[in-house]
């Protein structure tokens, strides 16, 4: 009995990585399909599309089934605010993706992850432990061997996702909060319609014809990703405490190297793909640790 009971955050913890992993993987198609569709329309309207797609796509489904109860939320301030900093983070990225190669944005934005464990340790009061730390440092060096500080011409564009850093992190933490009182649902309905109502006030001072049904499929794919991949950001938080998914967020860097490879012939270097690996190692290394048992869970605070 006490073994079967030991394994529960165990398995819960790694049912957290996976949907983690997915949602990164999400991030990666959404990020691609913006960088392709924003040469064609403006980035005002690939976000509204992006929202309006993913709050009728909840409404329609959440609805029907749950009525009124699906609106009932203890923290309505929080899910304006958790709204507002998503269409944030969607305006600079988005922005920044039409000025950068994915890879090199995506990479940029793995500083996060070290912001989140820091703020997992001190707002959140969850337990970090040494070799947690060991882990989120690897793959924190591997990050700066993609970007290579110094050693690229990106240029002003990459203060964006440096600017994005500091958000997501907050908006992490604000998700892995929320997701311990708030119906997930609930949360990602809120969070679609803060952005399609934002994007839609502003949408007459830029709006245009979506020029030919290719257009159409690529911004429906930016809605599906997007809408997909938070949700299940929310349902991996449920699960495992942030600063042991932390380390699972540098994921999305192979997953836009990828991507970038395969959409655009974007080939990173010897030094891009050391990075990487290290990444992937960490976090390999981290999964394991969890599967024995050796990285502190618990559940979350009441």
């Amino acid at each position: 009995m006490t073994a079967l009971t030991a394994s529960a955050p165990a398995a819960r913890a790694l049912a957290g990585i996976a949907l983690l992993i997915a949602a990164t993987a999400c991030f990666a198609v959404l990020d691609t399909t913006v960088k392709l569709v924003g040469a064609v329309v403006s980035v005002l309207l690939v976000i509204w599309f992006r929202y309006l797609f993913h709050a009728v796509a909840m409404t329609a489904w959440l609805l029907p089934r749950r009525g009124r109860s699906a609106l009932r939320t203890a923290h309505p301030r929080f899910q304006l605010l958790r709204g507002a900093l998503l269409l944030s983070l969607s305006l600079m990225g988005f922005v920044a993706l039409q000025r950068m190669p994915v890879g090199e944005f995506t990479a940029i934005l793995m500083f996060t992850p070290l912001a989140v464990t820091l703020m997992g340790a001190t707002v959140l009061r969850e337990r970090v432990s040494a070799g947690q730390w060991l882990l989120v440092a690897g793959g924190f060096a591997g990050v700066l061997l993609v970007v290579r500080p110094g050693g690229g011409d990106i240029g002003w564009a990459s203060a964006l996702p440096l600017a994005m850093v500091l958000l997501s992190a907050w908006f992490q933490i604000l998700t892995a909060r929320m997701a311990r009182t708030e119906d997930p649902m609930t949360m990602h309905f809120y969070t679609g319609w803060v952005g399609a109502l934002v994007t839609s006030a502003l949408l007459p001072l830029v709006w245009q014809a979506i020029p030919d049904g290719r257009t159409l499929g690529l911004l429906v794919l930016v809605g599906i990703a997007g809408t997909v991949g938070h949700l299940l950001l929310i349902m991996a938080y449920q699960r495992a405490p942030a600063s042991t998914l932390s380390p699972y967020l540098y994921s999305q860097i192979a997953f836009a190297m990828a991507f970038g490879w395969l959409v655009f012939g974007h080939v990173p270097g010897a030094v891009e793909l050391a990075g990487t690996a290290l990444i992937v190692l960490c976090g390999a290394l981290s999964g394991w640790r969890t599967a024995r048992g050796h990285l502190p869970i618990r559940p979350p605070e009441d």
